[in-house]
Parts: C-alpha cells; structure tokens; sequence
C-alpha cells in the first residue's frame, strides 16, 4: 500500500507508473531520427510528469553523518577556469526589474541555506553532500522576475551553459552553493558558486556560475549536453 502523506512512496508510485510506459519516456541519449521525431512530440507530456514526480515541496535529506567526501567525482568541462574572488560578480538579468552584479560578500549577506542532499550523475553514481549557500530563489527575488519568465539560462565561467524550467529554480532546496561539507567551496568542485539541488541531475548543476538569465522561452542553446542529446528536464 502507498501512503499518501509520504512523499518518497508517491513518487515511486509515479515512477512505476512512468516505468509502465516507456514508450513515452525517451531516454537522452536515443538519437536515431525516429526516436528523435518521437522525442519532440512526447516531451511537453515528458516534463509535466517529471514536474509531477518533482512536487513542491522539500524532499527528504540526509544526515551529516552520511555524507561521504569521497564520493563525490569531479567532472571538468572545459578545464577548470581562473576565477579571483575578490573581482567576481553574479549578474542576474534578462526579463527582471532591477538587474543585478552581485558580488560574493552580497551573496553572503542573503539568508543561508544548508542542505544534505544526494547528487546524482547521470554516469551512474551518486555521493551525499551537504551544500550551503543562498537559494536560487532568494537571489531571483532581489532581481524581480517577470511573471512572464519561465525559464532561466545559465552561464559559467568555463563556457558550459544550461536552462532550468523556473519551478526548479525555485524549488526552496535549490541553491547556490559557496560551501560544501562545511567549508568553503573547493574550486575543482565549482568555487565560487555552483547550483545544488535534489530535483536535477548532475550535468544540470552548473559549476561556476556567473550569470543567470530569466527568459520567457527556451532559445537554441537549452545545454550543453542537451544540445547533443540529453534530456533537458532531467528530473529527480
């Protein structure tokens, strides 16, 4: 029996249900023209079941005492960037009132946020990290969203870019982290900001993120893997 109060069995409910019709759930790395004229007509209904499984709610974390450093692999792009703390800044823009350059010390003064999440790769690992930094919502807030911004577009210092559906970006556990596992964030593991999150995969949680950019429609360039296949929900 599943019971409704608890948010883990419902979502493993849904995914049973998902799991029951695969034919509707192309996987991102599927990409005969079949399966990609298929992909493109089945994705809205993709994402709104993705959204579903996601919820609004938090999702449960876990102790401190389960993280496990180790874990954790460092994945790398395009290299690891050059980045001076004291000259970095966070621009917030696009469909926003009042654009913003943040710099780290204007990140710190937000209200912080630690959360013990897993983060899972799509290569087939996971490792339990405790991430602390402001929300992402919190920071979109300051810049005042358009009620017509859905998406958001985001851009790191080592030229890796993804989007996000706004839902997520405004899930209360997705974070820009500046720690990791109580100390400041290592730069190999993307300082100094980086997104976490429980609702995303691993390639959706840019390293090194220096911009951010509230747009009403998806453009051309959705992410870097998704530009090559991937899912581009990529839901937890």
């Amino acid at each position: 029996m599943v019971n409704p109060a608890d948010p883990l069995s419902r979502r493993r409910s849904l995914g049973l249900l998902l799991g029951a019709a695969p034919t509707l759930l192309l996987g991102g790395c599927a990409l005969n023209g079949v399966s990609e004229a298929v992909g493109a007509a089945t994705q809205p209904l993709n994402e709104r079941l993705e959204a579903l499984l996601q919820g609004k709610g938090k999702l449960p974390e876990f102790r401190p005492n389960q993280v496990d450093p180790a874990a954790l692999l460092i994945n790398s792009f395009n290299g690891m960037p050059d980045i001076d703390p004291a000259s970095y800044r966070l621009d917030v823009d696009g469909l926003v009132s009042r654009p913003l350059r943040l710099d780290l010390a204007a990140l710190a003064a937000l209200p912080q946020q630690q959360c013990v999440l897993r983060h899972v790769c799509v290569e087939g690992w996971s490792a339990i990290v405790a991430w602390s930094g402001p929300r992402l919502a919190d920071v979109l807030a300051l810049a005042g969203p358009s009620p017509l911004a859905g998406y958001v577009f985001i851009a790191s210092a080592d030229q890796y870019y993804e989007s996000w559906d706004m839902a997520s970006a405004l899930h209360p556990q997705t974070l820009l982290a500046t720690h990791m596992n109580g100390a400041p964030l290592p730069a190999a593991n993307g300082a100094p900001l980086r997104l976490a999150t429980p609702v995303k995969l691993g390639y959706k949680l840019s390293k090194w993120v220096t911009g951010l950019k509230l747009m009403a429609t998806l453009g051309d360039r959705r992410g870097y893997w998704e530009d090559q296949g991937y899912e581009w929900f990529a839901g937890l």
